[in-house]
């Protein structure tokens, strides 16, 4: 592989894991952001605004793979696929590699709607793709934690269970997509164990040595049911190695 790959949101949590990957796989990597170049970047470099299309062009031009790590994490993620899939049409077809999310299709969530109409986009793209679906990373579950570490308890929704995954095994999983042969859906990958959300407040507690009472909230609506229902979860996917603890271990 002689042409760029390349990442959109390749700053991100995701993204650079992803980068990092194919680096060591002596990959052509391209990076997309929104920011500047940082002075200590040694690859290639593509700054542009999904949302606006500004620098899009330039920056697909002439890439074998788009692998699409990039989120605005609210509404707007379907008309940024929509841009990049566009903008890919005209510049050659390249394979577009998407990162979405288990149980977006019964799970009653904005966000979820989002990611869900992307999928639809891509699928009807004209473009060679690839959609893998992953759960929750385990970064994910712990800001959950974290950005309670004022309150005087922490607060977990009742009923949840999470099968978080590790960000470098999704990475991984990606980069190996992006090297093969596109491959539509592909099936959901998940962490190596389900949790109960107390369960992994408890263990944040223990890795940053906090005791103070978890307080399990009912959460009422359709999303909650789901949630409960365990429409989050791939079981039968769970292909992920690293454990919430690994990842804690790693923080620490």
């Amino acid at each position: 592989m002689t042409k760029p790959i390349l990442v959109t949101g390749g700053t991100g949590d995701l993204g650079r894991e992803v980068v990092r990957r194919l680096r060591a796989g002596d990959l052509p990597v391209r990076i997309m952001s929104r920011r500047p170049r940082p002075s200590d970047e040694p690859g290639e470099w593509a700054r542009c605004d999904l949302r606006t299309g500004t620098g899009l062009a330039e920056a697909i031009a002439d890439v074998s793979v788009i692998i699409h790590c990039a989120s605005t994490l609210g509404r707007g993620d379907e008309q940024v696929t929509r841009n990049l899939a566009e903008a890919a049409r005209r510049a050659g077809s390249p394979h577009l590699v998407y990162i979405s999310i288990v149980g977006i299709d019964v799970i009653r969530f904005f966000y979820y709607k989002e990611k869900l109409a992307s999928e639809k986009v891509i699928e009807e793209s004209g473009l060679p793709w690839t959609v893998l679906r992953a759960t929750q990373f385990h970064d994910l579950v712990t800001r959950a934690s974290a950005a309670q570490r004022r309150l005087p308890v922490t607060f977990m929704p009742s009923g949840f269970r999470f099968q978080p995954v590790s960000t470098g095994d999704v990475a991984d999983r990606l980069v190996a997509l992006a090297s093969g042969e596109p491959s539509g859906r592909v099936p959901d990958m998940g962490g190596p164990e389900v949790r109960t959300a107390r369960d992994l407040a408890e263990a944040y507690q223990r890795s940053v040595g906090r005791r103070k009472p978890i307080v399990s909230l009912w959460l009422p609506g359709k999303a909650s049911r789901a949630f409960r229902a365990g429409g989050n979860l791939t079981p039968e996917n769970a292909t992920g190695v690293g454990t919430f603890e690994d990842f804690l271990t790693s923080r620490s």
